[in-house]
């Protein structure tokens, strides 16, 4: 099974457009059948959920494919407005 590391962009990514992102589907219509018809897992399980959001630290398998969702690097970890001391 080859493996993926993905960047996220913000706090999540939708299922069908992370799919279309990393080029495991030639367009997000056809994303949405093989996510309708349970041919994607999300950390071991299905997810029929189009656009369920995926964030840092799921996996996401495909047909022999994981992508592994890492947290935006620039992301802020102050951003939640939490002050760390």
């Amino acid at each position: 099974m080859s493996q993926i590391e993905f960047e996220l962009r913000g706090e999540y990514i939708e299922l069908d457009k992370l799919l279309k992102a990393n080029g495991l589907v030639e367009s997000g219509g056809r994303a949405r059948v093989l996510i309708s018809e349970g041919h994607v897992q999300v950390n071991g399980q299905d997810e029929l959920r189009k656009t369920a959001k995926i964030r840092a630290g799921q996996v996401v398998s495909m047909q022999g494919v994981r992508i592994k969702v890492l947290a935006d690097p620039l992301a802020d970890p102050l951003a939640d407005g939490r002050v760390q001391s």
